[in-house]
């Protein structure tokens, strides 16, 4: 599965655990998961590289613990559970 795949893939999961993902301009240096008037938002950086934008989705969904309690493909487990490692 190549990067724009894992992306989409994780942005799907994202939103079935209702969190909203807002592709922004924001200089290339930041994104993750915050809290907007009660709503989690995913805040992912359009000027960072495909890589980085994947990393900071996967590092935010790592973090919900309701992801285990929903079906995620082997592919992408394997990557949320790198981001998970110590």
């Amino acid at each position: 599965m190549d990067t724009t795949a894992q992306f989409d893939a994780v942005v799907d999961l994202l939103g079935r655990l209702g969190v909203d993902v807002r592709q922004e301009r924001l200089g290339g240096t930041c994104g993750g998961l915050c809290e907007v008037h009660g709503r989690r938002v995913v805040f992912v950086d359009l000027d960072a590289d495909a890589a980085t934008r994947l990393e900071w989705c996967v590092r935010a969904l790592a973090s919900l613990p309701e992801l285990d309690s929903i079906y995620v493909t082997p592919a992408l487990r394997d990557l949320i559970e790198r981001v998970r490692e110590p």
